[in-house]
């Protein structure tokens, strides 16, 4: 998918810059500080990734993400747009396509949460949840999770008594 002025976004996962994504999110994105590269490896190997590429020499200048099964419910995350890019809609532009892309598939639910770009979803259609009372969260950031480190993380799990 193209913009006029040439901005390329694709979901091609070989055309990520791995290592781009990785310092944008773990030194500039609040939600994701530190966070280590292998882990952002794997989020992009589960995840549905949409990268945006500048025209003049096919850099990528900004990365988004959607969780999803790829038939009625995602949730989109790691928004972000290169701070020199910014300003020129590509954000408004990238959200407006995954969104787009993934109605096309299906998906009538699609999830984010942010502290501070609001305006930018709501001019996407994006609202505040109808009926937050029915919603939970389990959430274990800020404790060290137990993660199974004995077997491959591909690998069944099989949990026996």
């Amino acid at each position: 998918m193209r913009r006029d002025d040439g901005y390329e976004l694709s979901t091609d996962p070989t055309r990520i810059d791995v290592d781009r994504v990785h310092h944008w999110l773990s030194t500039d994105a609040y939600w994701a500080i530190g966070r280590p590269r292998d882990v952002l490896a794997r989020a992009i190997a589960g995840s549905t990734a949409f990268g945006v590429y500048r025209p003049t020499d096919g850099a990528q200048v900004a990365f988004a993400r959607a969780v999803t099964d790829g038939a009625t419910f995602a949730w989109l995350c790691d928004v972000y747009v290169d701070r020199a890019e910014r300003g020129h809609g590509l954000g408004a532009w990238m959200v407006g396509s995954v969104r787009d892309e993934l109605a096309t598939r299906g998906v009538r639910r699609i999830l984010l949460a942010t502290l501070d770009a609001h305006g930018v979803y709501a001019g996407l259609g994006f609202t505040a949840l109808s009926d937050p009372v029915r919603w939970m969260e389990y959430d274990r950031r800020g404790v060290n999770p137990v993660t199974g480190n004995d077997r491959e993380p591909s690998a069944p799990l099989t949990v026996t008594e």
